[in-house]
């Protein structure tokens, strides 16, 4: 839920969160060290890459340039600001929280007493909570661009200075060409008004792109966050990180206290953009670079420990990250630590969003939905009851009972169970399961993956062929020595299990009548999953169910017409999906509701912008062209802010993940040869009658 005083496209983020904290309100004491970046989070988040400079509008910069006046004519500084600013999110939090727990109470209330007063309560209740939302977003808004506005950045003309170490601290040095570095073009022809157009990064060297990082509106533009998405097309992890620790070498030990001088300038804008890239980056740059990674540790404990507090707090966050991603199953896109209770209330709130929005969601969907809603309608009226009566007991516990289970015996249960379950109850754990997998990956997973193999509508690494050995000459669009995280090869594997194990229960059922049940049922649950914008699992369902074998199946002929017309509608999904790589980005809808893309029409989208030359004529790179590319990808972390709420049924899940891996390798057409129900049938006098026909006609050409 959006207010219209926010900026667009701002969503609750994973911002760290210091509401315990005690915040002073002497001016020089709210930071440890005046030349150091406050410790908190320094990501600037997938808004700033989605949205660029449109992420703060007007509204923000007139709130921030009033915030800490006691008089009109009265003027504070950054800290009086952000004291204020603390203070106000702080209370708004615990309002809002309170506010939660309060119609929590009431909707148990009134479900127990069913009392027109209690419902009217909590319609009024749930404007508030609406209201309440859309400040505190509002408040987190200004909190970033406070953090980010003007500070510790430089003007264009002391880039040099930034590429040449720092090594001067006069800001009236000869400057370089700088055209040789960047290349702008005018935005004067788009601006409404009659002031000045503004420049637009459009390319630059490797060198160039990273001193922009040092650049007045960095942050503010967008340009961190779509640099830590894209860099490793032009430059490598080490690459990058010794251009950030040269800069820290160099500057630290000389920058004085004096915020203005551009010597601390340069310093704490290192440490930002290497805090945020930790922050960010961490599981696709550093957990898979050992080397990396004790460069980093051994340059903080050597250089920076030594001077101040700040290096122990580095590398503590590096301890946090790395705890994280070894041992939390959900990985969350940036490195801060949020509390309990907030992500509680968050999860609560998305669940009324949500209930808010799903009609709305529904009749926003660009094609067209046939009127047989019966079987789903009647679905979510029944109650959620766990599998747990159904379950075949060898099929309940660990996983590594699963070799225990004979073929036939599995075989011969799962549709059974399959068709008892309704289809919500499956779409529900099927979610789930996509949301365990999709969690784990990155936006920096969908780069680059021509050179992992990836096609479209095909494995994205044959059998035979181990991931490993794939050739990486020929369309490898990242530096030979940068290293790649292959997660997106296990993300497509898991889809193509699926959709083997959706073809697998159809072809084994041994009556044509099963198959006709079975059939129904996938494509309820594949409506459903598209309806509650889980695309992941609807398209792996109609991947399986467009098996060619399944296809020709004569089940297909008896199935009732409204069901079928499900198939042309997950069709439709399809192409509307394929048709704009940020169509499920449109509207506020992404914001409220979780939402899973499908990951392989995600990929194909990515390969279509990667298509092309990367630089121009005079060996610039074309920043216009990454930074479409980081606005594509900047939707996953987007779409895993928003996670689903169902309740897991943790014995169905076990019973399903053994299922597709049971028929994860299965050969489609030799499970089909084994079953008469897959092969249209001819009647015993008719198939007579028709070989005494050809007899005849056999027996006439001799004659």
């Amino acid at each position: 839920l959006q207010s219209n005083d926010c900026g667009p496209g701002f969503a609750e983020e994973n911002t760290s969160s210091e509401e315990q904290a005690m915040i002073k309100i002497a001016g020089n004491s709210y930071l440890a060290s005046p030349n150091l970046p406050d410790f908190c989070g320094c990501s600037p988040g997938w808004s700033s890459a989605f949205y660029g400079a449109e992420c703060f509008d007007s509204v923000v910069h007139s709130y921030l340039k009033n915030l800490g006046k006691q008089k009109s004519s009265e003027s504070q500084n950054i800290d009086a600001k952000k004291v204020e600013l603390e203070q106000l999110l702080m209370m708004e939090k615990k309002n809002y929280r309170k506010t939660i727990k309060f119609y929590q109470k009431l909707l148990q209330k009134e479900r127990r007493s069913k009392s027109p007063e209690t419902k009217s309560m909590l319609l009024k209740l749930r404007g508030q909570l609406q209201e309440m939302k859309s400040k505190v977003q509002f408040l987190e808004l200004v909190k970033k661009y406070m953090m980010y506005a003007e500070q510790w950045g430089v003007e264009s003309y002391v880039l040099p200075t930034v590429i040449h170490n720092g090594k001067t601290d006069t800001m009236d040095v000869v400057p370089m060409d700088e055209s040789s570095l960047l290349l702008y073009y005018n935005t004067e022809k788009h601006q409404c008004n009659n002031q000045n157009g503004v420049r637009v990064l459009q390319a630059g060297t490797p060198l160039g792109l990273m001193a922009y990082l040092y650049s007045r509106n960095a942050f503010l533009e967008g340009y961190v966050q779509q640099f830590l998405y894209t860099f490793r097309y032009f430059c490598t992890q080490e690459e990058f990180l010794q251009f950030l620790l040269d800069r820290i070498s160099s500057t630290l030990s000389s920058a004085s206290l004096d915020p203005s001088t551009s010597l601390t300038k340069i310093c704490n804008r290192s440490f930002y953009i290497l805090q945020a890239w930790v922050e960010d980056c961490y599981s696709v740059d550093f957990a898979t670079n050992t080397g990396l990674l004790g460069t980093l540790k051994e340059f903080i404990s050597s250089e920076v420990a030594s001077l101040n507090g700040y290096g122990e707090r580095l590398l503590s966050l590096l301890e946090d990250a790395s705890a994280r991603k070894s041992g939390s199953a959900d990985q969350c896109s940036s490195v801060d630590k949020c509390e309990e209770e907030s992500e509680e209330s968050r999860k609560t709130l998305h669940s009324l969003c949500k209930k808010l929005s799903e009609d709305v969601s529904r009749k926003n969907f660009y094609w067209k939905l046939s009127k047989g809603m019966g079987p789903i309608a009647q679905c979510q009226r029944e109650r959620l009851h766990t599998g747990s009566a159904v379950l075949p007991k060898p099929c309940c516990g660990s996983f590594t009972e699963e070799s225990s289970v004979s073929f036939a015996r599995v075989d011969e249960v799962g549709p059974f169970l399959l068709i008892e379950c309704s289809a919500q109850q499956l779409c529900w754990q099927l979610t789930l399961l996509q949301q365990e997998v999709f969690n784990k990956c990155h936006p920096v997973h969908f780069l680059n993956s021509r050179a992992l193999g990836v096609k479209d509508k095909c494995v994205a690494v044959p059998k035979a062929v181990s991931a490993d050995t794939v050739s990486l000459k020929v369309c490898n669009l990242f530096l030979s020595k940068c290293i790649q995280d292959q997660y997106l090869l296990q993300l497509l594997e898991n889809a193509d299990s699926i959709s083997t194990w959706v073809a697998a229960e159809i072809v084994t059922c041994h009556t044509a009548k099963r198959q006709v049940s079975l059939l129904s049922k996938f494509l309820l649950i594949a409506k459903c999953c598209y309806e509650q914008r889980n695309f992941a699992t609807a398209m792996q369902i109609l991947a399986g169910l467009e098996n060619l074998i399944v296809r020709q199946l004569p089940a297909w002929k008896i199935l009732p017409a409204k069901v079928a017309e499900i198939m042309e509608e997950l069709k439709a999904v399809e192409v509307f999906l394929k048709s704009d790589s940020l169509c499920l980005m449109e509207g506020d809808r992404f914001k409220t509701l979780p939402t899973i893309p499908s990951a392989r029409v995600l990929a194909m989208h990515v390969q279509q912008l990667e298509t092309g030359g990367f630089t121009m004529t005079n060996g610039a790179h074309k920043w216009t062209k990454l930074r479409n590319i980081a606005k594509v990808v900047s939707q996953v972390h987007a779409f895993q802010e928003n996670p689903y709420t169902y309740a897991p049924d943790f014995k169905l899940q076990s019973y399903l993940r053994q299922r597709i891996a049971h028929f994860k390798d299965a050969d489609i057409s030799a499970l089909a040869a084994d079953n008469c129900a897959n092969f249209h049938q001819i009647p015993a006098e008719k198939h007579s009658r028709k070989i005494q026909d050809t007899l005849r006609r056999m027996k006439a050409t001799f004659q």
